[in-house]
């Protein structure tokens, strides 16, 4: 299936979901899908990554805004939250 728009990548995607998220600090990471969550406001997320980006980019836009319930990384990396 190919998405048209942000929005419908983001439609099967509502609270308490566990997604996988690419990328490796901030290379690679799928950005326009994380601000399109926090724009959305979806919550108790658990996040499977890397690590949590950083204080104001990446995942770490999530975390911050407290949409993350449960990280699971490898590496604690350079979030001051994280």
């Amino acid at each position: 299936m190919i998405c048209e728009s942000i929005q419908q990548a983001l439609a099967g995607i509502g609270d308490g979901a566990t997604l996988m998220v690419g990328g490796f600090g901030l290379v690679g990471i799928p950005e326009n899908l994380i601000l399109g969550l926090r724009e959305r406001g979806v919550r108790d997320l658990t996040v499977i990554s890397n690590n949590c980006g950083v204080d104001d980019w990446g995942l770490g836009l999530l975390l911050e805004n407290r949409q993350i319930r449960k990280m699971i990384s490898s590496y604690v990396g350079e979030n001051r939250d994280f």
